[in-house]
């Protein structure tokens, strides 16, 4: 099965798709193969809606299999659209880009570091899990430096000791590092994973290919 593809030409597939557990919310400009690669990869059933009347989804939603958590700026139909498939939160303050400021999985949410901490809260209780502040080597946009699942996340390489520490704490799964699309450290930018599988960004090489499998347990 092919493991990498792009969103009309462009590797960063991260930025433009976002994966909930059975489901991943792309745009309605998506390209065919595009979407029967991520149907395929991933086993999920499309969402297929713009945010705020933008194609980049990917930044601006986050969830897992309870809810998705969308920036305040969506329209009253992307809304609806989600709301088929996951209640839906709308992040209304100034940082409202779910999708970069949201790693989460079943079990837990790590946020921007500056996000309020009664917003973070509420992210929790919508969501259903454990919430804390966290950067990755530095990097603030929580959601772009890295990627969970319920079987492992992936970071940033240069995420600390002391990171990883917090995260696998509240985690209670693998984590590890890595790179996707030859060497970028945002691994959210380019990699859609669920439990059920993987794809990513086409400049992602054989090696760093082999790191997501490791991470999250699809090595044969």
């Amino acid at each position: 099965m092919e493991r990498t593809t792009n969103f009309t030409g462009d590797p960063n597939i991260g930025v433009f798709a976002r994966v909930a557990g059975d489901i991943a919310v792309i745009p309605p400009d998506a390209p065919e193969e595009f979407r029967a690669a991520v149907t395929e990869a991933l086993d999920v059933e499309l969402v297929v809606s713009t945010i705020q009347g933008s194609s980049i989804v990917g930044s601006l939603v986050a969830g897992n299999s309870r809810g998705l958590v969308v920036s305040g700026l969506a329209t009253e139909p992307e809304r609806a659209v989600l709301s088929e498939y996951r209640k839906v939160m709308l992040l209304s303050e100034t940082m409202n880009a779910a999708g970069n400021v949201i790693m989460a999985n079943d079990s837990f949410a790590a946020v921007h570091p500056d996000l309020p901490a009664d917003i973070a809260a509420k992210i929790g209780e919508f969501l259903g899990v454990e919430v804390i502040h966290l950067t990755l080597g530095g990097v603030r946009t929580i959601g772009m430096a890295g990627v969970a699942t319920n079987k492992g996340v992936i970071v940033h390489p240069r995420a600390t000791a002391q990171e990883i520490a917090r995260l696998e704490a509240v985690a209670k799964i693998p984590v590890g590092t890595g790179t996707i699309n030859m060497g970028s450290g945002l691994v959210g930018t380019g990699l859609l994973v669920n439990d059920k599988g993987y794809l990513a960004g086409n400049a992602t090489s054989g090696f760093e290919l082999g790191r997501v499998e490791d991470v999250f347990g699809f090595l044969e």
